[in-house]
């Protein structure tokens, strides 16, 4: 199974975007299923408030886990996961028009209304899967 098939199965199964993306390169990362879906979980949603994607955030994880500084004096780890971040962000933007939550749903998911209104207009349902598989088809490129 290849990790955009992966990360669509586990938002079929109700798993938010962020869990989703990164819990598709969970044992590649040295990370359980688990933690993996736990870590990720309060992104989802633009982090509740509409704000960065979760696929964007879920994805941004994967690239902390492996490019990320670990060590004080790794200042090319530093470096090189910014620019991953950047590279990234920039080619989620150019492909979806955004990488912001409520820019990609059309409401502001951070209200009741605009819950109710993305609830009623399928934005989950449809919005949000092609984010997860874009989000993954960018890491795929990147070569994660």
């Amino acid at each position: 199974m290849t990790h955009e098939e992966k990360a669509l199965s586990y938002f079929t199964d109700k798993f938010h975007c962020s869990q989703s993306v990164l819990a598709a390169y969970a044992g590649e990362l040295g990370l359980t299923e688990e933690q993996a879906l736990k870590i990720a979980y309060c992104l989802n949603s633009g982090m509740r408030k509409g704000e960065v994607c979760g696929a964007c955030s879920g994805a941004l994880l994967v690239l902390g886990m492996k490019y990320g500084q670990s060590k004080k004096d790794d200042l090319d780890s530093r470096t090189r996961a910014n620019q991953k971040t950047v590279e990234f962000l920039e080619q989620f933007q150019k492909e979806n028009g955004s990488y912001i939550c409520n820019d990609l749903l059309g409401c502001d998911i951070s209200t009741t209304e605009g819950v109710q209104y993305a609830m009623e207009h399928n934005c989950f349902t449809e919005v949000c899967p092609k984010m997860v598989a874009s989000a993954v088809k960018i890491l795929e490129n990147m070569e994660v």
